[in-house]
């Protein structure tokens, strides 16, 4: 039987007693090899260079070198998949992982405590997995946007205005290398926008907080997590709460629910789209964006079939194509767009819906 290829790791981080926790961790799965261990940001770098991992496991609070400017640092000399490992004991640590991300850092997981068994279990299966998922993503360095907001070339002509008839709500899905790039389209997006934007992003328990407080402090627009009864406003972003399901009622008010997961996940994202399919049809729009399995892009297709434009990032600007590979399959995709163009597609798509007849968009 052949060898299955070790992950080779470095471990960056400044607790002794940490540092055991994880080394113990780590040496349990016959998948993992740490070939480097670091307690600030010099010795780190001294690492890199001379064990070459596939992925570093870097803590938020380095000595010396603070774990951004240690990140930017890699990125641009050496670039590695970075996996932030968080405390996440307030919301500013868990804004800083997410400024992390922007800089590079390609996920963020809980640094595992000793506690109850079952928390613990499942804490470090999430690090592993993690470890092991992004050793295998090229690093992507962040992207250009166009200028001039256009409509996207698809691999049918542009929209009609039939097909555009009134856009009521955006939707958007992601997990895994997430949230830079709705942090990307968000600020794309004018504070004037005139459609509310629904938002499920498969995170880690307890990092939720600080997504929304980032994306609410860099993107200009008023982001929040959503509330049951909540009525979606214009030009405002509401992101579905950890462990619970996020739909649109009849109405278009949001609903939470405590429904089963589905593929294992609670928020889905193809619990939204499906009532968005139901609810808004047409004038619902759907954005698929990286991530890996298959969450959302049977409904993606769902919402397709029922006359929605559909935009699925493309493989050369994810982390991971899982979700919107899927969903490019079963042909849910009316657009394939690269990160940086989304943002655009979606103020072209909006002007030109609500544009008057004869006047100028």
């Amino acid at each position: 039987m052949m060898k299955t290829h070790e992950v080779k790791v470095l471990v960056v981080e400044g607790s002794s007693n940490m540092q055991m926790l994880l080394l113990g961790i780590l040496h349990c799965d016959s998948e993992i090899r740490v070939v480097g261990l670091a307690k600030n940001g010099e010795e780190a770098f001294e690492c890199l260079g001379r064990t070459a991992p596939d992925v570093i496991l870097m803590d938020m609070d380095m000595p010396e070198i603070d774990a951004l400017e240690m990140t930017r640092r890699i990125m641009e000399s050496r670039p590695v998949p970075i996996v932030i490992c968080s405390g996440h004991t307030n919301v500013r640590e868990a804004i800083t992982t997410f400024r992390l991300m922007e800089a590079g850092a390609v996920a963020c997981v809980e640094k595992p405590t000793r506690g109850a068994s079952d928390d613990f279990q499942e804490t470090t299966s999430r690090l592993l997995r993690t470890l092991k998922l992004m050793s295998e993503v090229k690093v992507v360095r962040r992207w250009p946007r166009p200028r001039d907001a256009m409509l996207p070339e698809g691999t049918s002509s542009s929209p009609s205005r039939q097909t555009l008839a009134s856009v009521g709500l955006i939707g958007i899905g992601a997990s895994t290398g997430g949230p830079p790039v709705i942090q990307s389209i968000l600020t794309g997006l004018t504070n004037h926008f005139p459609v509310p934007v629904l938002i499920v992003q498969h995170i880690a328990p307890g990092f939720l907080g600080g997504l929304v407080e980032w994306l609410d402090q860099t993107t200009g627009l008023k982001c929040q997590v959503a509330e049951h009864g909540m009525q979606p406003l214009p030009g405002q972003v509401y992101l579905a709460p950890d462990d619970f399901h996020m739909t649109v009622r009849t109405g278009g008010r949001i609903a939470l629910t405590r429904a089963e997961p589905e593929n294992g996940l609670r928020p889905s994202v193809g619990h939204l789209f499906r009532s968005m399919a139901q609810v808004y049809g047409r004038s619902a729009t759907g954005v698929l964006l990286t991530g890996m399995g298959k969450d959302g892009a049977e409904e993606l297709k769902e919402m397709k079939d029922r006359g929605a434009t559909t935009i699925v990032q493309d493989k050369e600007s994810s982390i991971v194509h899982g979700m919107p590979g899927e969903a490019i399959k079963l042909g849910a995709a009316t657009y394939v767009l690269s990160a940086g163009k989304i943002a655009d597609a979606l103020i072209a798509l909006v002007n030109q819906i609500r544009a008057p007849q004869g006047a100028r968009s």
